[in-house]
């Protein structure tokens, strides 16, 4: 009992951080891409992307953890599988752009980008990866903007491990 108050309390403590860091880091991003590409947008765009990737981890693991004490024929059953669904697609968009911008950066000094082609010095700036790293970003904030839409329905319609 007291563990399962515990999953419940968790979840909602884990997930309001994540959503923010990984919505600063998509909008840096793109005002880098689109607007003026300073380096503090870039700062701006990976370090709060990585912890807030983290933070998402901690979030989907606390939230199938703490649902697996729910009814399984529950009447919000769709809903809780879409913000489910979103919430592990987010990680898998931003672990895709952060693996990305690894592999890209693997290649640290001029020669080995010079060899390989790449004239930029960052993935932002390759005019090869632009397209899909604004596709990401896009994605990522739409998906941000569904998992917290479906998980505030659960909470204010459902009630869902609302503690009373």
């Amino acid at each position: 009992m007291i563990f399962q108050h515990l999953l419940t309390t968790l979840h909602p403590a884990t997930v309001h951080f994540p959503i923010a860091l990984l919505l600063v880091a998509s909008v840096a991003g793109l005002l880098y891409l689109y607007w003026q590409p300073h380096n503090t947008l870039l700062i701006l765009t990976w370090w709060p992307m990585r912890l807030g990737w983290l933070g998402a981890a901690a979030a989907v693991l606390t939230g199938l953890l703490a649902q697996r004490g729910l009814p399984p024929q529950a009447p919000y059953l769709a809903i809780l599988n879409w913000h489910i669904g979103t919430g592990l697609a987010l990680l898998v968009n931003y672990g895709l752009l952060l693996y990305q911008a690894w592999v890209y950066d693997s290649a640290r000094s001029t020669k080995a980008r010079l060899r390989r082609g790449i004239n930029a010095t960052h993935l932002l700036d390759d005019r090869q990866a632009r397209l899909l790293s604004s596709l990401l970003l896009v994605a990522g904030l739409v998906l941000l903007f569904a998992s917290g839409w479906n998980g505030g329905r659960l909470v204010y319609e459902w009630g869902v491990n609302v503690l009373r």
